[in-house]
Order: C-alpha cells, then sequence, then structure tokens
C-alpha cells in the first residue's frame, strides 16, 4: 500500500490568528511528532566541512549553535510573527533584553531618543541612566500630548519609544499620530505592547518600526518561565538587532520557548476570559466610593482616553488600575485583605495579582517623579487572571471593607 499524495497546507497568512497560534511555524521532524519538538542542544552536527563553512557564511540554511538559533526557538519566533502580522522576530531571554537590545541595536553615541514618561521602572532605567552612560541623549515627553513629541524631535532623533497602554497608569497614546511624527523626524518608533497584546492592538498596522514584548507575561500567561520577543520588518530585524544579538547572547532558552508555544495555542482563551473579568473588576471597584477613589480602564467611559482606547484597540486590557483611599496605609490594607488574589509584581497570568508600583516595580523613580506619572501612594495595579468571577468579587469586596 502507498502512501497517500501530499496535501498543499493553506498558507498560514489566510488563516485565522487562534488557528495561527495552533499550527504556526511548526517544524516537524523524522519522527512527525505533533507536539513541537524540544531540542535542548548547545550545537549541531554538519554534515561535511565545507557545509559547516557554508552555514557560517550564510549561503546554507540550518542552525549552527543556540546562541544564534535554535529550531525550538525559531518555531516560537516565526508563530510571533505570524500572530503579529510582523515580517521578522527574534525571540529574547527576557522582555527587558528584548527593550535593550531593540534600543542598543539601533542607537550610537550622539544620537538621541525620546520616550514617553510614563514607562514600567527597568524601562525608565534603560532611557534615563543607561542609554546616557553610551553618549545617547534621552528627552522625556508626556505621552499624550502630541505636541510635546514634535517639539522634543532634534536632527539627532532616532527613535521614540513609549507604552500603551502604560504601566501601571494605563494611559493610552495615540500610535499612529506618534508614528507619523516619528517618521516625519527621520526616526523609528519603538512600541512596547505588553498590556495590550498582540490580541488586543497591532501597533505595526498603525505605523510602528518596531514592538518589543516580555513574553514573561501574557504568552506564558501562567508564571513559569521568562522570555522577549522583538518583532518587526525584515530589514529593521536585520539591520538593527539580527547581529546584535548574535554576537552579544541574550538568547532564549530552548525550553522556555517550548512553553511559550504551548501557551500560544491557548492565548486567545485566556486574554478573552480574562479581559472579560477585568471589565466586571472595573464597574464593581467604580462603585466601591467608600474605598476607592478612582479606577482607571479603558474600556470604561470615564477613562481619559477612551474614544483613543476605542479606536486603536479592540479590547480594553486584563489590566484594572484603582486609587485607594488612604494613600499608601489604605493600599496596604487593601492587598493585606485579599485572599484569593495574589500580591506579587508580575501580570498577564492565570492567577489574579495585586501590586502597590510605588514600592514595588517604580520604587526607584523618586516620589516626586512618581507622582508626575500619576502614580500616588493608594494606587494598585490588578491584573486579572481566570478565577471564577464571582470569587473575585467577593475577595475584592472583603478588601474593601479593610480599607
Amino acid at each position: 500500500m502507498t502512501d497517500a499524495p501530499k496535501k498543499t497546507p493553506k498558507p498560514m497568512k489566510d488563516l485565522r490568528p487562534a488557528t495561527r497560534l495552533v499550527h504556526g511555524g511548526t517544524m516537524r521532524s523524522q519522527f512527525g511528532e505533533m507536539s513541537e519538538g524540544l531540542f535542548l542542544t548547545q550545537g549541531f552536527a554538519y554534515d561535511s566541512m565545507e557545509q559547516a563553512e557554508a552555514r557560517f557564511l550564510g549561503t546554507s540554511p540550518g542552525f549552527q549553535y543556540s546562541r544564534f538559533g535554535n529550531p525550538t526557538v525559531a518555531m516560537f519566533e516565526q508563530r510571533m510573527a505570524l500572530l503579529e502580522g510582523a515580517e521578522a522576530a527574534r525571540a529574547t531571554a527576557t522582555g527587558m533584553a528584548a527593550v535593550t537590545a531593540t534600543m542598543l541595536g539601533q542607537l550610537r553615541a550622539g544620537d538621541h531618543v525620546v520616550a514617553a514618561k510614563a514607562l514600567f521602572g527597568s524601562c525608565r532605567f534603560i532611557v534615563e541612566d543607561l542609554l546616557p552612560l553610551y553618549g545617547i541623549e534621552t528627552t522625556l515627553v508626556d505621552g499624550f500630548d502630541l505636541a510635546q513629541w514634535e517639539a522634543a524631535a532634534r536632527p539627532n532623533t532616532k527613535t521614540f519609544f513609549l507604552e500603551s497602554p502604560t504601566n501601571p497608569q494605563l494611559e493610552i497614546i495615540d500610535i499612529a499620530a506618534v508614528a507619523e511624527i516619528a517618521h516625519a523626524a527621520g526616526a523609528t518608533l519603538v512600541v512596547d505592547n505588553v498590556f495590550a497584546t498582540p490580541l488586543l492592538q497591532s501597533p505595526l498596522k498603525l505605523g510602528a518600526d518596531c514592538v518589543v514584548y516580555s513574553a514573561t507575561k501574557h504568552v506564558d500567561g501562567q508564571g513559569r518561565v521568562l522570555g522577549g520577543c522583538i518583532l518587526g520588518s525584515e530589514e529593521f530585524i536585520q539591520k538593527h538587532i539580527h547581529n546584535f544579538l548574535r554576537q552579544t547572547g541574550p538568547a532564549l532558552s530552548p525550553f522556555n520557548a517550548w512553553v511559550m508555544l504551548k501557551s500560544l495555542e491557548t492565548l486567545p482563551l485566556r486574554v478573552a476570559q480574562q479581559v472579560r473579568n477585568a471589565e466586571a473588576v472595573a464597574d464593581f471597584l467604580a462603585e466601591q466610593t467608600g474605598a476607592v477613589e478612582r479606577v482607571l480602564y479603558p474600556w470604561r467611559k470615564d477613562h481619559p482616553q477612551h474614544e483613543l482606547a476605542k479606536r486603536q484597540m479592540t479590547g480594553g486590557g486584563t489590566v484594572v488600575v484603582l486609587d485607594v483611599r488612604g494613600g499608601k496605609e489604605g493600599a496596604f490594607r487593601f492587598g493585606n485583605a485579599l485572599e484569593v488574589i495574589k500580591i506579587s509584581n508580575n501580570l498577564g497570568d492565570a492567577k489574579s495579582i495585586l501590586t502597590h508600583p510605588a514600592t514595588t516595580t517604580h520604587q526607584r523613580i523618586p516620589r516626586p517623579a512618581r507622582e508626575a506619572m500619576g502614580i500616588g501612594e493608594g494606587m494598585l495595579r490588578l491584573s486579572v487572571g481566570l478565577e471564577d468571577i464571582a470569587d473575585l468579587l467577593e475577595d475584592l469586596k472583603g478588601a474593601c471593607a479593610a480599607v
């Protein structure tokens, strides 16, 4: 009996995101495994000396060394690129490795960067402290004020950098408008899209040149492994990212890549439920006026950039921010009263997580600067997970009573 002729698979670009996340980027070995292969190897054997030479010259396809590339990591990169709608992607060991490589891969001494003030604490460190050590000038602006972006551009400005929604204030920045300003100045635009996820916002379609992720967050989504990803055009990746990563070595572990490949299969299901839960949590907390002064969630009409959020996102995200009455003391009473929701500094997890940014993720930023960013002592960031919504609301009700 002969084998049936092989079918020509439908191009991945013609399939919808959920299908791409199950099947995209898969490379099967001679064994025909269903689950993606986990290639725990440092190096690769060559058929001949000539093949080894050709691999290093780049004239023969294949792998050389897992710091440069690995089959499991390559599958993760291809799947992320399919999801993002990017021509190319490179994985990194962490999200901050992705941010650092993206900035240092583009910039040289004498260059200038414009960045939004509202950034994750470690991203602020990169922009404010690290880049100046290499002779790179930086200017921070209020991200929602387009006039400030335009005024900050200089002849030596090489890149703009922003998060939207921002961490933790959930400010929404007009990505398309900032991209237009950046390109008019001859600069690139890099967007940290962690809070929105690739499912709720597509910065490349809005004009960004590069998107970065901490895959540790929603991509893994279950609190297990670290990882990052850089996505953009083939030209951008080859010009700014490929050789920088190859030579400096912030490589993603094949095991971590394999874990995240499996996580991507369920990403749409997880994010959709987390968004539903977050919407319910935001509405509930907004009613707790005795304990809560303010609630921020992009899909609520009282969010300052609600209309912009609706225009450039397809959902409000998985994070809710609240200002608790009584400042730090009130915020700590609220957090310590929780039983289901955990206190930690991660987000995007299946478990709901509460963070006090002023004493954790943004504690190294001086208090006046934090307050200028809108991060008060009573602010809490709540990453909403997959628990039953009734249990979450009961837990939050008890926390409000403690305040």
